[in-house]
């Protein structure tokens, strides 16, 4: 017995001594002393022995038992000094220590974008407005000549909250809002977040920016709106910059138009930015104002005329800074972040 105890003494102590982290201190505790380890299945036989045995086969597997354990707490306790000396080493801080430079945030590439354009606009004399993200169906389609059966007014395109109150899913419910307090001429944009049921691709999120521009008083004309498109298009991007105009349909004006720009990084010569084919993505759309908006907030069709139109802004970002996926925009990478 005594010699046995003596062996597993010598064997559990240079395991102890050969343990590198407490996982391994672990196991040798378990080995030697757990519910099934060696000193406890030696004191479970005790009673197997002589009578005259027993109390010398006590006090010595107690005696070894108290031994591994002070041998494992004597370790233990090294270990940890060690994990936390490294800690300490590797989360010290110099207080007293002096840098040369401080970092600080700026504003995100949207917002930059956001406030270059209201920046065009107000210099081309617009007033800048704001409006609430939650609006009512009345706002959004209803006064904007937009059917009942409108693909846009379905569930699949917007987000509901009840039947009559929505998530503005374009910044066009900001032209009523304006026209039905009744102050004219107005000349103003709004620029906002805005929500539809979209799939998040390189091309499209649930979440976006639009920036809507209105005017309305006597005389304008389609002029006007080419006129006002091609000056905000040069500030935004450069004198070079040629537009295409395509006829569309939209509810709210008629007629109606989409708005092409050459492509701002190959300057309509064609690259990988553009397809190759030397224009960006559709930047834009407007026309002038239907008779009927006018109508439903109080003005006189037939003394007033007006021009709209909406872009997207997230749309303005990916084209002048050449980007090929809108969720760089939202990714909070700072990588991405650091180079605007």
């Amino acid at each position: 017995m005594e010699k046995n105890l003596k062996d597993i003494l010598a064997k559990a102590e240079h395991e102890i001594d050969s343990a590198l982290n407490l996982d391994d201190l672990e196991k040798v505790r378990v080995t030697y002393l757990g519910k099934k380890g060696k000193i406890t299945d030696l004191k479970k036989n005790i009673s197997n022995l002589p009578n005259e045995e027993k109390p010398m086969a006590g006090k010595l597997i107690n005696e070894t038992s108290k031994k591994i354990e002070k041998s494992l707490s004597k370790k233990i306790d090294a270990v940890n000094k060690e994990i936390l000396d490294a800690k300490i080493k590797k989360e010290k801080i110099d207080v007293t220590a002096h840098f040369d430079k401080n970092e600080s945030g700026h504003l995100a590439l949207i917002n930059q974008t956001l406030e270059e354009l209201e920046s065009i606009f107000q210099n081309m004399g617009f007033d800048v407005v704001e409006g609430p993200e939650i609006d009512t169906v009345k706002n959004v389609f209803d006064d904007l000549n937009s059917p009942a059966d409108h693909p846009a007014r379905s569930t699949s395109d917007t987000f509901y909250i009840t039947d009559d109150i929505l998530l503005r899913p374009h910044t066009s419910s900001m032209q009523i809002r304006v026209m039905n307090k009744g102050k004219l001429p107005i000349k103003m944009v709004s620029a906002g977040r805005v929500f539809r049921n979209d799939e998040v691709d390189a091309t499209h999120s649930p979440m976006f920016h639009q920036l809507e521009c209105l005017v309305v008083d006597e005389g304008v004309s389609m002029a006007n709106l080419k006129a006002t498109l091609e000056t905000f298009i040069k500030e935004m991007f450069g004198d070079d910059i040629k537009l295409r105009y395509r006829p569309h349909h939209f509810p709210f004006t008629e007629p109606s138009l989409e708005v092409d720009a050459t492509c701002p990084v190959c300057r309509g010569e064609g690259c990988p930015a553009c397809g190759n084919t030397g224009w960006s993505m559709e930047l834009l759309g407007g026309g002038m104002v239907h008779p009927k908006v006018l109508e439903a907030c109080g003005i006189d069709s037939e003394k007033y005329t007006g021009f709209a139109f909406g872009l997207g802004v997230d749309r303005i970002a990916m084209v002048k800074y050449g980007l090929d996926d809108i969720r760089l925009l939202y990714d909070n990478d700072k990588r991405f972040l650091e180079q605007f």
